[in-house]
């Protein structure tokens, strides 16, 4: 299996309150800042095509969450969805960025929002993709694993990986090309990433949203709510509500999409995204 580090280098480090993370910056040093999340079980490799694109005019910041993809997973890490909003907040400062544009994708949506909200990070604008933001969310498969973690956590290997890549494969609508697939099941089959997998599930619950989702309403900043019509991890109508909810918040639903929008429909995610970027606020 392909390792996700040889076709998408993550080449800097930070060492974060939750562990050693894994970045890169792409696109001219001195242009507008963009930073890109990314959600759960997924990586920043899931953000490849669009960084790529917009580090034609723009200074694009991409990083691993604490416990996923190329960063450090260990025993004991907190990898919560709490933990993740405190390292955003640090990563922002350990860039000296004051107010970049932040475009999050499923549980980054949920992240980026506590950055803000709860920790006082500042953005010149917010994108969510397809976020985790409002109750209820998780699938019965998410509950089920997190429940029972340690008892899917002995799993044998090669059952371990049929799991995950039938998983990981659900969030495409279109389907996942073979090679991506690898990609992105790879972190989660090594000997660190197999424990690592049911950590992150096990220790998120919907607290870490009914935290902040009364608080959308003081959100003062332009916000695109991109949404994948076909989504089955959360429905469209999640979108709608959210969009209600957020002051001003513009929502574009992206048909023969699913959860995983940016493999589905990288083009017309792709424009979406750079036409938010690029009208004045």
């Amino acid at each position: 299996m392909t390792n996700a580090r040889d076709t998408w280098p993550l080449d800097r480090t930070f060492p974060s309150s939750s562990g050693t993370i894994r970045w890169a910056a792409l696109g001219p040093a001195d242009a507008p800042p963009v930073v890109l999340v990314h959600g759960t079980p997924f990586s920043s490799y899931v953000w490849r095509g669009v960084a790529r694109a917009l580090a034609r005019d723009h200074r694009v910041h991409v990083w691993d969450l604490a416990g996923y993809g190329a960063s450090e997973m260990r025993d004991g890490q907190d990898v919560s969805l709490a933990a993740q909003g405190r390292v955003l907040a640090e990563l922002l400062d350990h860039w000296g960025l004051e107010r970049p544009a932040v475009l999050a994708h499923d549980f980054g949506g949920c992240v980026a929002l506590r950055a803000h909200l709860l920790h006082g990070a500042r953005y010149d604008r917010l994108a969510l993709v397809d976020p985790v933001a409002l109750a209820p969310w998780g699938s019965p498969t998410y509950r089920l694993l997190g429940a029972h973690a340690g008892i899917f956590g002995q799993l044998p290997p090669n059952l371990h990986e049929a799991l995950v890549r039938e998983y990981v494969g659900s969030a495409s609508h279109r389907g996942l090309h073979p090679a991506v697939l690898d990609r992105l099941v790879a972190a989660w089959c090594t000997d660190e990433g197999r424990p690592a997998f049911y950590r992150q599930i096990e220790q998120n619950d919907q607290r870490y949203t009914d935290e902040i989702q009364g608080r959308y309403g003081e959100l003062d900043l332009p916000v695109l709510i991109c949404w994948g019509v076909e989504d089955t991890w959360i429905p469209v109508e999640r979108g709608r509500e959210l969009a209600r909810a957020i002051p001003g918040a513009e929502l574009r639903l992206i048909e023969g999409a699913g959860h995983l929008v940016q493999e589905d429909a990288p083009a017309e995610l792709t424009g979406e995204l750079d036409r938010f970027l690029r009208t004045s606020r």
